[in-house]
């Protein structure tokens, strides 16, 4: 298996499924992305044997998983906590008054019909609420909604409740709620701190099975970072022996008289094998949201990086017998460590802490954590000192860190897919989630030219997107070009299309009689431009389509026009 966490996508196409899945509670599209940047190969992350997959049919995600032994040695016994530390009535006696049920309505978009949506659905959730009057919930839970109620404990009584900010990275989302009717008697939940290992902690929320509050007591078994997969992240997480059901998605986890976490996951398959959200995630998402009015999301150095293990490794690299790190092997153009760091480079610290060979950094007593923690920590344009080992000398650089966008988008909740059709020609952008249309098994049922792309390439400048023809709507106009759907568009009238706002300025402006694609695979697709444009009108209304062009093209254009305008 590859290093560095990296999948190689020629190994996972051979390799079976596990048969043990990670699985959060709603049914909204996600991903998963490498640990060490928004980049490549950011779908299909295969770590220790481990693979994680996406399930489009079912209302769960999936997590394949061979179950691993901590190895954090003997806790000193000052750390040691009993389970039975936390009071299950002080953990309901907090969540009476904080703890509510969320009520969702959502309806998500249809990538291979993108002017329409897929029939609405209804799921539920718990949320608790926080200091500043707001409800703090998982971002699955509010995914694609359309509208969102809210039940306080022992109220018949749902109250209308607003998104405010949402994190689909970090998998989490704020509620506010306007009616003073609700607020009356709420108490907020304070954050704590991160447990440590066998503390115990009380998981509140509404599971399915009842209607009612619950709490379930678990103890904490491991801290590490973990795939989200709702939001194609790594990010720390906290594994609890507690169950996790259904319905506990957003409930606290309470430990004393704090919460430790947020509850959003877990390991379908094993036994009470749960997964909750820290308080620094927490922090750094509500601390994001005050600080700019909306989420900014998580850091990233935009590397992907290979361990140096290897003894031979490190000789080639001349590192000396007391220097660990390891080695960058790819860097996303769009990274601000893109002009400061280079291939072959060896990081030896992040920020003064020393990084080992196999990536992991010091955390807490006697435990590792990947250094990447310390990278998502990092708050948006903050600066972060790494000391690296090049041409055989040491060097100490300053890098200003920066969330990342992958090429082809991991997911997209929230907001309708882009689209543009001219004479049949149905245009849109490559998406992990219009391959997820493909099935279960999108990986080897989608084309496989276009997966490996969104799974592997980087972009080269902002704002770029691969354009496909997702299909052709049969015509006249357009006879003998419908086996050419699926490929990507490279130029139009010999410009290279840079997205699909790009395409549809090219088309539109077009000023020959005839107008010419081409596309991947060196195929040609030739047009009567005039008579394309006629064509257009009359496709659309035998396909009952109300726009050839989504809604976020007509914005841009309008936009685009004004501009004009204003400066004339």
């Amino acid at each position: 298996m590859a290093s560095s966490f990296l999948c190689k996508a020629r190994k996972l196409s051979s390799s079976p499924f596990s048969s043990q899945f990670l699985k959060y509670f709603r049914f909204a599209p996600s991903a998963t992305i490498t640990t060490t940047a928004n980049n490549a190969e950011n779908y299909f992350t295969e770590q220790n044997n481990n693979t994680i997959r996406r399930d489009t049919q079912v209302s769960s995600y999936k997590f394949g998983s061979r179950r691993r032994t901590a190895s954090i040695g003997k806790t000193p016994h000052s750390l040691v906590h009993k389970a039975n530390t936390v009071d299950s009535y002080s953990a309901v006696e907090l969540a009476l008054n904080s703890v509510v049920k969320i009520f969702t309505v959502s309806c998500s978009p249809n990538y291979l019909l993108p002017w329409q949506n897929k029939s609405q659905r209804e799921s539920m959730g718990s949320g608790f609420v926080i200091p500043g009057k707001k409800i703090l919930t998982n971002a699955h839970v509010i995914a694609d909604h359309s509208f969102v109620l809210v039940r306080k404990h022992g109220s018949p009584t749902k109250y209308r409740a607003e998104v405010k900010a949402v994190g689909h990275e970090c998998d989490l989302a704020i509620l506010v709620v306007e009616s003073e009717e609700f607020w009356d008697g709420m108490n907020s939940l304070e954050l704590g701190d991160i447990p440590f290992i066998q503390e115990a902690v009380a998981v509140v929320g509404y599971p399915q099975g009842g209607d009612n509050i619950s709490v379930t007591k678990g103890v904490v078994s491991r801290v590490e970072p973990t795939q989200y997969v709702h939001g194609a992240s790594q990010l720390m997480a906290i594994q609890i022996d507690a169950a996790i059901n259904p319905g506990n998605s957003g409930g606290p986890a309470i430990m004393g008289n704090k919460v430790a976490g947020v509850a959003f996951q877990n390991l379908s398959g094993a036994e009470n094998i749960g997964y909750i959200i820290p308080v620094p995630v927490i922090k750094h998402f509500i601390s994001g949201v005050e600080d700019n009015g909306k989420y900014v999301g998580f850091c990233s150095l935009g590397l992907s990086c290979q361990t140096t293990e290897n003894i031979q490794l490190q000789n080639h690299f001349n590192m000396q017998p007391d220097m660990t790190g390891v080695l960058v092997s790819k860097i996303n153009p769009l990274s601000g460590a893109n002009k400061i760091l280079k291939k072959d480079d060896i990081i030896l610290s992040f920020d003064g802490v020393p990084i080992a060979n196999d990536g992991t950094v010091p955390f807490r007593n006697r435990e590792r954590i990947t250094f990447d923690h310390l990278v998502s920590m990092k708050q948006p344009n903050e600066k972060a000192i790494v000391r690296v080992l090049r041409d055989g000398k040491e060097h100490e650089l300053s890098v200003i860190l920066q969330p990342l966008q992958p090429l082809v988008p991991v997911h997209q909740f929230d907001k309708l897919p882009s689209y543009y059709i001219f004479a049949g020609l149905v245009f849109v952008p490559l998406t992990q989630p219009y391959l997820h249309e493909y099935g279960e098994d999108w990986y080897n049922a989608s084309p496989r030219r276009l997966c490996e792309r969104a799974l592997r390439e980087l972009p080269k400048k902002e704002n770029q997107q691969l354009v496909i023809l997702s299909q052709v709507l049969m015509d006249d106009i357009n006879a003998g070009y419908e086996r050419l759907a699926e490929l990507q568009v490279l130029k139009v009238n010999g410009t290279e299309v840079e997205n699909l706002h790009h395409l549809c300025q090219l088309v539109e402006n077009c000023s020959t009689d005839s107008l010419r694609f081409d596309l991947d695979d060196d195929r040609v697709i030739a047009l009567n431009y005039e008579m394309a444009k006629v064509a257009t009108s009359r496709i659309l209304k035998r396909h009952r389509i109300p726009s050839s062009k989504s809604i976020d093209l007509n914005d841009a254009q309008s936009n685009l026009q004004v501009g004009l305008a204003c400066s004339s």
